[in-house]
């Protein structure tokens, strides 16, 4: 197949996943009332399972970089609903921990424009790879965990738990060993993940809220590039 068509049709798959998975959260939100804290982290972690359609760009053709589309569009989306949307809107409810359009603006911005930033200058490297994978599924599970679960409370800058942090670090470590493995399975190296978890989870512990989606990203890659 031509690499730019083959590209163009996974790009099409990437907006089909990600505003099919929005749609059917806002459904088991409004249907089930499934709460709005578990419909914000599953986005979160659906978001971050996106890297899994890395595999299948061609990388001789320039079109490997729509990859970012996707997050492009959601930056634009994020900023609009943000300032203009209505309290029913899909991305509020889905998004959001209380019902503020407002917070799309903060964590979920921030998320979308870490994103780009991996499937572009970092696309296709290990640490943009382990950076999303964290970030999706490690910041995505802690907080279901800890809040529901977590009995062993502990305070740095916002609150957390042992759980939570635990959950972060079995998570990060689970989904950046099966992305680096389905992406760039050469570069597969399980102590620099085991590393880069642990590195991911004290930073986690310490963020305060809203920014954790910069910090964690930033910080792992750092940490790959220089010192991992």
């Amino acid at each position: 197949m031509n690499p730019f068509i083959q590209n163009l049709i996974v790009t099409a798959l990437t907006f089909i996943y990600v505003f099919g998975l929005v749609a059917l959260l806002n459904f088991c939100v409004t249907r089930f009332n499934l709460p709005q804290d578990i419909s914000r982290k599953i986005t979160h972690i659906g978001a971050g399972s996106i890297i899994g359609f890395l595999a299948f760009y061609n990388d001789s053709h320039w079109s490997k970089y729509l990859n970012v589309t996707i997050f492009i569009v959601w930056i634009i989306l994020l900023i609009q609903k943000g300032l203009f949307a209505s309290d029913d809107d899909e991305a509020v409810k889905t998004m959001t921990r209380t019902g503020d359009k407002s917070e799309l603006l903060k964590g979920p911005l921030y998320f979308v424009i870490v994103a780009a930033i991996c499937g572009s200058l970092f696309y296709k490297t290990f640490p943009g790879i382990v950076a999303i994978a964290i970030l999706g599924w490690g910041d995505g599970i802690a907080p279901i965990i800890g809040y529901r679960y977590g009995k062993l409370k502990y305070e740095l800058l916002s609150s957390k738990s042992v759980e939570g942090s635990l959950s972060m670090f079995v998570a990060a470590f689970a989904a950046s060993v099966f992305f680096v493995w389905l992406i760039i399975p050469n570069e597969l190296d399980i102590i620099r993940i085991l590393l880069l978890s642990g590195i991911a989870t004290l930073v986690e512990a310490c963020s305060p809220k809203e920014i954790d989606n910069l910090l964690i990203p930033s910080l792992v890659i750092l940490a790959a590039v220089t010192i991992v």
